[in-house]
């Protein structure tokens, strides 16, 4: 199918949401040189030329060999204010008018950084990024859940005094044999104190994980949740139910997890009705931000304009804004598409 720029020139002043980005997956190769020079640090690679070279994963867990040794530059509280800078202001450039980053303190406190540091220097980013570009995010802290249980028990402990920093919880990191249900009581007592509860399923890991986040974890979003096509019961309740699925495209292909862009579920996603939303995951490893998702699927003829819209939209009324911020974005999202 021809190249069609008016869509892309559409999608990329089309005011949207962002629900699924890690913000240490969004570590570019250059910062991490700048970083790792800053603080003294000899990395394994050395160029920036190398570092994308190895960007070349068959599988989650691939990948994720190399997330952690890249986060292992992020040191202070201004490494992790850049860091997040750097992010908002690629998201902005994107049209993102709201966004919800994912953080991984275990991957920080684990090898000596405290939370306080991790948690400061993005949220001193997250302020002056509304003040500069009225662009309105919240932070959502995730287990590793290749690590026990009690030790996300003791995170959402040391987190308690920087709540109000703090929108959600999730679970992120190696999927398969790591299944939701291990992660119930740290779930549930963060709905205690009232966060909101999200959590990646259906990625690599079979639909009874969705079914688990769902009925024990009792999240309020699916992060993913691509294999929940594969059990027509779960589709039907998920469309009934209206929860926002968080579809990362390049990440789905990069990782393997559709092995061509032109099976992508998306479409079939949407016909279906379900709440599907476009986000870039880990844009630094996986080959763009969230625009460049769209792209990867208007660029074959996957999605067209009205679908646009309604992926824009979901990620509008999926996020957790108040709802004087959500009637505010589709207002935008409204005037613009006409």
């Amino acid at each position: 199918m021809a190249y069609d720029l008016a869509l892309d020139e559409f999608v990329a002043s089309l005011p949207k949401a962002e629900l699924h980005v890690h913000i240490e997956g969004t570590l570019e190769p250059e910062l991490m040189f700048d970083l790792a020079q800053r603080n003294g640090i000899t990395l394994a690679f050395d160029s920036i030329e190398a570092v994308r070279a190895a960007y070349d994963f068959s599988n989650l867990q691939d990948f994720l060999d190399i997330y952690y040794q890249g986060a292992d530059v992020l040191r202070t509280e201004a490494d992790f204010y850049d860091l997040a800078m750097a992010y908002f202001a690629r998201a902005a450039a994107d049209c993102v008018r709201h966004a919800e980053i994912f953080f991984d303190p275990q991957t920080h406190t684990d090898r000596g950084i405290s939370f306080e540091t991790v948690i400061n220097g993005l949220h001193r980013a997250k302020v002056e990024a509304e003040a500069r570009w009225g662009m309105t995010s919240g932070l959502i802290l995730c287990f590793l859940r290749h690590l026990p249980e009690d030790a996300a028990l003791e995170t959402l402990e040391v987190a308690r005094p920087h709540l109000d920093k703090i929108i959600g919880v999730g679970l992120d990191s190696s999927e398969v044999g790591h299944p939701p249900s291990k992660f119930a009581r740290v779930f549930a007592r963060a709905r205690e104190l009232g966060m909101r509860l999200v959590a990646h399923a259906g990625e690599e890991g079979p639909p009874d994980y969705v079914y688990e986040a769902l009925d024990i974890l009792n999240i309020d979003r699916v992060d993913h949740g691509n294999r929940s096509l594969e059990d027509d019961a779960l589709t039907k309740r998920l469309v009934a139910s209206g929860l926002t699925l968080t579809v990362c495209p390049l990440s789905n292909h990069k990782l393997c997890v559709v092995e061509d862009m032109t099976t992508h579920p998306i479409p079939q996603m949407l016909r279906h009705g379900l709440k599907a939303t476009i986000n870039s995951d880990d844009p630094a490893y996986f080959g763009g931000y969230v625009n460049d998702n769209f792209h990867a699927l208007t660029a074959i003829g996957l999605i067209d304009r009205a679908d646009c819209v309604t992926l824009a939209r979901n990620s509008i009324t999926g996020s957790f804004a108040s709802d004087a911020r959500k009637a505010e974005l589709l207002k935008e999202i409204e005037i613009y598409a006409g």
